[in-house]
């Protein structure tokens, strides 16, 4: 079992790699937005993408999840595949359409008005594209070709920030551009992604299996309003925003949400291999112990990054290291107070995405979408009454809660129906430990200058990962198999 451990934590390491360079130079456009966006026409983009996000999951309907499951189980792979392809394609040419078509009142409706219905209009690429191209990334996911995955992501990420500047910067072609280069972005990936579909689609013995669709689409159909529920703890804010505080204001918040990426670079790049790991190893005599052990390991590094993140994203941000360049403009500073609530909520996502193994395992995927709405719920309830009072730190603290709440009720429906004995000493140590770091930092900040603080920053941060893996390694064999 160690070498499948060790093969997880391979496979999420180029997963890894590639999301963290796709990640950074997509992150490298929040300076550059920053400094060549106003506050209001930042806003404008992020509440239409908080709009492409919601309807991303309605476009894809679950089937990357309902092949993922299928597939691995499946003696005709491809056969799911050419069922998967069509019926997305069919689906997303019906919603294309619709969506196109009812630009303006939809663009009335999420609060960008209506004179910017051509930004709805050119998401239907964007939605249809990346709806086509996610079936061939998770076929690449479940056969463990993590370069070439890694390497497409990667590219697309390129082209899209090379055509954001060339836009922005010297057509100067605003808010418009930024869609303009995601639709050059995702027609990259189609392109270096045509080799998979070819291999699939070629196949011309395939008929109608409508017994499999039944099924797929049985399984596929509660990831669509548990994607929405889980989405709206991500996006809802914005809409809030833009109607009690402005469009202005979410920039702000936009601009510092993104510092969250870092921490969300973790989570996904587990994300990406822990679900085929668990679905191949399910029936491994020793799964479970292995499975709490994962759940140790992931909270002692992410604990750490967590720590990392808080401690020294807002002094790098404002530091004077890039000259009068910074990572955020200085007119969004006003926005560097919510960074640890973002930070908090990512982290407890993570743990939310390793209790994925109970719904998915039995086949009770159904069970997402309550929980993922009691999340949406508590989002929206949150915002609601935080933000009137506390402004943009109000929908923060939100995504915290929010990704706590869902995190917390997934735990305890997967010990109910695949009980799990997760290391709860060790966690609880973990806990301790991290808030202990953070309560020592934070105590002795008014006592030390500003490089004395940074200076003790760092020794905590060199400290915590010893005294994590000596928590979790303590008495920890793993066996082979």
């Amino acid at each position: 079992m160690s070498r499948d451990i060790l093969r997880l934590g391979k496979e999420t390491l180029v997963y890894g790699t590639s999301t963290v360079v796709a990640r950074l130079l997509n992150f490298c456009l929040v300076p550059f937005y920053t400094y060549y966006l106003a506050t209001a026409d930042y806003g404008l983009a992020a509440t239409t993408f908080a709009l492409i996000a919601l309807l991303n999951v309605i476009f894809l309907f679950g089937m990357d999840q309902s092949y993922l499951r299928f597939a691995s189980e499946a003696e005709n792979k491809n056969e799911v595949f050419q069922h998967c392809f069509y019926s997305l394609f069919l689906h997303g040419i019906l919603l294309g359409t619709i969506m196109f078509f009812c630009a303006q009142p939809l663009a009335q409706w999420v609060g960008i008005g209506a004179n910017n219905a051509r930004l709805i209009q050119l998401a239907v690429f964007i939605l249809f594209l990346d709806m086509v191209n996610m079936l061939a990334f998770t076929k690449l996911r479940l056969q463990h070709r993590a370069w070439y995955f890694a390497g497409v992501r990667t590219a697309s990420i390129a082209v899209n920030v090379l055509f954001n500047v060339i836009f922005i910067a010297f057509y100067k072609k605003g808010v418009e551009s930024i869609f303009w280069a995601n639709i050059f972005a995702s027609l990259a990936s189609l392109l270096l992604l045509t080799p998979v579909f070819w291999q699939e689609l070629k196949q011309k013995n395939i008929r109608l299996n409508l017994s499999l669709q039944k099924q797929m689409i049985r399984f596929a159909w509660p990831f669509v309003p548990a994607g929405l529920a889980s989405l709206l703890v991500s996006v809802i804010d914005k809409p809030i925003l833009v109607k009690l505080v402005g469009l202005s204001e979410v920039g702000i918040y936009q601009a510092n949400f993104k510092i969250g990426v870092f921490m969300m670079l973790i989570v996904s790049m587990f994300d990406q291999a822990w679900r085929p790991f668990f679905l191949n190893h399910a029936k491994d005599k020793n799964a479970k112990e292995t499975f709490a052990l994962v759940l140790s390991f992931f909270t002692a590094f992410s604990s750490w990054v967590l720590l990392g993140l808080i401690f020294l994203m807002p002094a790098l941000i404002q530091s004077n290291i890039f000259g009068t360049f910074h990572l955020i403009a200085p007119q969004y500073w006003g926005g560097l107070h919510i960074i640890p609530m973002v930070l908090l909520g990512y982290f407890f996502y993570g743990l939310y995405i390793n209790f994925m193994v109970g719904p998915v395992l039995t086949k009770k995927t159904s069970v997402l979408m309550w929980i993922t709405l009691l999340g949406a719920v508590t989002s929206i309830t949150t915002n609601l009454l935080l933000v009137p009072h506390l402004g943009i730190a109000g929908a923060g603290w939100a995504v915290a809660l929010s990704y706590f709440v869902m995190a917390c009720a997934l735990f305890i429906f997967t010990q109910k129906v695949y009980p799990i004995a997760y290391q709860y000493g060790k966690l609880a140590l973990l806990g301790a430990l991290a808030l202990t770091s953070a309560g020592i930092v934070y105590y002795m900040a008014p006592h030390l200058s500003a490089f004395g603080l940074i200076v003790l920053k760092v020794f905590v941060l060199c400290v915590y990962p010893v005294a994590a893996g000596a928590v979790v390694c303590y008495k920890t064999h793993i066996r082979g198999k």
